[in-house]
This record gives C-alpha cells, structure tokens and sequence, in this order.
C-alpha cells in the first residue's frame, strides 16, 4: 500500500519533540522578525464527507500543493451522500490523492520515477478528526495515523469546524485577529461562535434541526436541478444558487424561520420549515419543476429566505458577544454555503452594521478542502497540540467542547 512506506524510522517519541521544539522555535524567530531558511510545511488529509483532500501548506501561507477528489457524479443519482458508498471511495482514492499532493509540492523523496518512498520535507501530519461520517472520518485518519507513525511525525488531529474557522487567517499575518465572531455555514453545521483563540470558542447559536447546506441541497433536490460540477466542487447547492440567478424571488411567498415566534430573539438558526414549505408548494402544485421558470422563481425566493434568516441570526450573534462583553475584530464566515453571494452579502450587511470587516476564505476554500486542514494543523502546532497515534475519530463534536480533547 502507498501508504506504508519503505522507511523505518520508529523512534517516534523523541523525532516528535524534536520537530515540535523546531516548530515553536520558528514561530517565535517568525515574530521577532528572525528569518529562517523555509518555514514549517504541513501534510493536510480530509475526508470528513465526500471529499477526498490532501494539501501541502507552509507556515506562511503558501500552499505547495493540493489535490481534491469530489464525489457528486457517484451520489447525484442518490439525491444526496451515501455513507458507504463516500467511505468507499475515499479508500479508493485516499493513496493517490496524498501522494499527488506531495509530488506537486515537490517534497515526499519522490526520485525520476514519480515513486514518493518518504515525507522528507514535510514536519508533521493534520487530518480531519470530526466531526463528520463515521466510515469517512476512519479513511482519512488512519491514512494520517500510519504516515506520521512510519515517518516519526507530528500527529495534528483537527476539528473539521475549527479549520473552517482558521483558514481566513492563513498567510494573512494579524489581518485576522482573536477575538472573532464565527458563522460557519456548511452541509452539516449551521452555527455562530466567539474564537478567543486556537481551541477556544464560545458557542452562540446552532441549527435546530437541519443545516443551511442541507436545506439548500434537499430544495435543489425538489425543484430537479441537476448538480452543478466545477473545478471547485460545486453540487446541489451550488447549482440551485445559479438557477436563482434567473429567478424572481418574489414570485412565491417564502416564510423567514422563527421570524414572527418566540423564538425570534434567539440566536440559533432553523431550516427544517423552510424546506418543507418549498416542499408543501410542489405537492399543491404550485410549481411545476419541470418548468424552467418555476425552478428558477422558487430557487430564488428559497434563497432570499435563507440568507435573510442566517443574517438576522448571525446580526443577533453578534449582539450576544458585545454582551458577553467580547470586542469583536471582525466577523469571519466560512463553510460551503458561504460561497453562495447572496448569504456573503447578507453577512457583509452584518458586518457593516457592527462596524466590522467580513473576512472570508476564497470561494474554493470555503468548501471541504485539505488547505484548511494542513492550515488548522499548523496553527494548532505552534500552540504546541499535537495527539498521539492511537486517537480516534469523534463523530460528534461541538467546537466549544475542543479545550482538553484527548
């Protein structure tokens, strides 16, 4: 298997403290402006859902390299992500995909032959821990267990959230600053939270029911949009934001969630009755899916809810950090579903009013990507974070419970 290779080099305890004490001595040289001859580098493996990921990042930014390996042509005709079938192909690709990342990165040993026989180059190991699918996470961790091990590596375990929340940062020196407010919208999570630092965050809000990601894929699903497929991952949402483009979001009436209830003040977020309601439309036939004006109307008016609902939300989060009296330097929004314009303007208008920049990844690293996790590693590797070889994954895991995970 590509995976075990060819070198020997168990010592394993000492060789992590050695390269660990090398990446804290960089970071402090990095901050009284002492130049080094190159900066930590940093493996990145993601396979928390239906991507396969692997990127080379250094601790300035750089990225060396990076391969993603999406899925949606083998889960489109499911309608969404079969876990299965996603652990499958990560199995499949997980080998390839690392060792392509590696050779664009121009590091791993590899001789005229394109072989890579080792990790030479490369100062420690990330990989998604969670939260995300149980037989994805398992893929993609023991891949990064048996690296590091063989290779006497750092082992990073990463929390899928966190990395999210980290890459704004990267190759940006202070531009990102602690503390600031998360609002990290992805297929899985829909939440807002204060980061006071590497593993340390305050949740505010959270998704009730589904996330935004998932709504937005399931009314994709019901308007029979066909998924859209782009170098940078695409998928339902993706192509449901591109047939809104086209439509009139005034044309169907689209409930706000806990807009008009008790629930108004409250910072969490709901997507499960706005779903159903696009839902209870077509069983009325009051669209027609097969109409293309239909698709388009519904879409956008499907959209113009949801992103008024993450904005009035994330403008409440916000509140309730000046209320716990944190200082916010910006609001940072990350996740797939923030790659979609009309949530990142509504979030812009929050950031506008709270006097504060929004800062958000590139559109290509907003989706599940290994730059973030290699990113997460290195931030949490200077803080001095490692795991040992035998941890496992956490199917489940709130971003505030981070502090003191074993």
């Amino acid at each position: 298997m590509l995976l075990l290779s060819q070198s020997r080099r168990w010592n394993t305890g000492a060789t992590a403290k050695r390269l660990l004490a090398q990446a804290r001595r960089w970071t402090a040289d990095a901050k009284a402006g002492i130049p080094h001859s190159r900066p930590i580098v940093v493996l990145g493996i993601e396979t928390s859902c239906d991507d396969t990921a692997a990127a080379v990042v250094t601790g300035d930014g750089c990225v060396l390299g990076e391969t993603n390996r999406h899925q949606h042509a083998a889960h489109e005709a499911f309608g969404g992500i079969v876990p299965s079938l996603a652990a499958s192909h990560h199995m499949a690709s997980v080998g390839e995909v690392v060792r392509d990342a590696l050779r664009q990165a121009g590091v791993g040993g590899s001789g005229g032959s394109g072989r890579s026989d080792g990790l030479a180059g490369i100062d420690a190991v990330a990989v998604t821990r969670g939260p995300g699918m149980a037989a994805s996470l398992c893929v993609g961790l023991a891949a990064a267990k048996t690296l590091a091990a063989v290779h006497g590596l750092p082992l990073v375990g990463v929390h899928h959230m966190e990395a999210h929340a980290l890459v704004a940062r990267m190759g940006r020196g202070g531009a990102v600053a602690f503390p600031f407010l998360c609002v990290l919208v992805s297929g899985g999570h829909t939440l807002t939270a204060v980061a006071h630092g590497v593993n340390a965050y305050t949740a505010i809000g959270a998704t009730r029911d589904d996330s935004a990601g998932d709504a937005f894929d399931k009314v994709a699903r019901e308007l029979r949009i066909p998924w859209l497929t782009t170098q940078d991952g695409g998928g339902p949402g993706a192509a449901l934001e591109r047939m809104a483009a086209a439509g009139d979001a005034a044309r169907f009436a689209m409930p706000v969630p806990m807009d008009k209830s008790a629930s108004a003040a409250s910072p969490d977020f709901s997507f499960s009755g706005l779903k159903e309601h696009v839902r209870s439309l077509r069983r009325a036939n009051a669209f027609d899916p097969a109409i293309p004006r239909d698709q388009a109307d519904v879409a956008a008016a499907f959209q113009r809810a949801a992103a008024t609902h993450l904005r009035k939300k994330t403008a409440l989060a916000a509140r309730r950090a000046r209320d716990m009296g944190v200082a916010i330097t910006c609001i940072v929004a990350a996740g797939g579903v923030v790659s979609n314009h009309a949530v990142r303007a509504a979030l812009a208008a929050v950031a506008a009013a709270e006097g504060v920049p929004l800062e958000c990844p590139p559109p290509r690293l907003c989706a599940d990507n290994a730059v973030m996790v290699a990113w997460a590693g290195i931030e949490r590797l200077r803080c001095g974070l490692t795991d040992a070889y035998t941890i496992d994954f956490i199917q489940r895991w709130p971003l505030e419970a981070l502090k003191g995970t074993a």
